[in-house]
């Protein structure tokens, strides 16, 4: 292989120079020109001139330089998140001037909003300006709750929203009734404050006032949209209306659904995702639970029904009734 060859850039190992580093931790120092046709070896530390014999190479420790190189990676997705937030805070007035209103005093209907504190900040402004009603659903999203400063400033948030005479009405999926994090808010907010549960809800939504909704721009929740728009407004809030009247209240005051042919709830909302033909991993990701939990609801469901496999299990679901409105 010639020099010619490495086309690649030299931020990262190719795998023609991961085979000469590898014969390099296992017989010691290689000559610098057969080094030579891979630079991505020595740019990225891989290679390190002898301080004795500068036409010999030492190869670096995996164990140094593995964290070294996802540092770099790390390093690299930090500076591109910073020129993201730049660029989304530099064209928002652009945007606005590249798109005429008949109505310059109205705000524009949908607005992108990057990184995790301008969200929060728009957020608390909204919050501020309102003293109606806010709407929030609020999906599973692991066993770690908020941070403690987050937590801390959105409960202040709200109960200063409260306190203008507001109302909050939330919905969360069944798997957070027993979390802390959502514990210790119902603990401390006073007010107008009512919580329920489904077994499953939809992505993230906040709408204030029935006028402005924020709803999640990207998986990992560092971009939002912010909509204006009242069409879409009216149908967000008219399925959060309907999911309300299907929820089991949780605060003020929880409602224990009663068990059927010894069936819980739980298990008729896994039961319901069986008889779709659903896996255990989708079971457990729209149930907001980890797959071994569901696994356990499975097995005790098959026990309580008398199912022996998979499939049977599916049918005897259907014959005994469980899924019947009744139930």
């Amino acid at each position: 292989m010639t020099a010619a060859a490495h086309d690649h850039g030299t931020e990262e190992p190719c795998e023609a120079g991961l085979e000469l580093y590898a014969r390099a931790l296992r017989s010691g120092p290689v000559p610098a020109d057969e080094a030579a046709p891979y630079p991505c070896l020595v740019d990225t530390g891989l290679l390190r001139p002898d301080g004795r014999d500068p036409e010999r190479l030492h190869p670096l420790a995996p164990a140094v330089a593995l964290p070294r190189l996802l540092r770099t990676i790390a390093d690299d997705i930090a500076r591109r998140r910073r020129q993201e937030t730049w660029l989304a805070e530099a064209f928002e007035p652009l945007l606005a001037l590249a798109v005429p209103s008949a109505e310059p005093a109205d705000a524009a209907e949908l607005r992108l909003i990057s990184g995790l504190d301008r969200i929060n900040q728009v957020l608390t402004r909204t919050m501020t300006q309102a003293s109606g009603e806010v709407l929030a659903i609020q999906p599973h999203a692991g066993h770690v709750g908020p941070a403690p400063e987050a937590q801390a400033a959105a409960l202040d948030r709200d109960q200063a929203f409260l306190d203008r005479g507001g109302r909050i009405r939330t919905l969360y999926q069944h798997t957070t009734r027993h979390m802390p994090s959502v514990q210790v808010r119902y603990e401390r907010l006073r007010g107008d404050v009512e919580a329920r549960t489904l077994d499953e809800i939809t992505d993230r939504l906040l709408i204030v006032d029935r006028v402005v909704a924020f709803i999640p721009a990207s998986k990992d929740r560092t971009l939002a949209l912010e909509v204006r728009n009242p069409a879409l407004i009216d149908y967000f809030a008219t399925t959060f209306d309907r999911l309300w009247r299907l929820a089991t209240p949780m605060y003020p005051e929880a409602v224990n659904q009663p068990t059927l042919n010894g069936v819980t709830p739980r298990q008729r909302a896994i039961a319901a995702l069986l008889v779709e033909g659903h896996t255990d991993t989708v079971i457990a990701d729209r149930l907001g639970m980890n797959v071994r939990t569901a696994r356990v609801h499975i097995a005790k469901l098959a026990a309580t029904l008398g199912s022996e496999s998979r499939a049977q299990l599916g049918y005897l679901i259907g014959r005994s009734g469980i899924l019947d409105r009744e139930g």
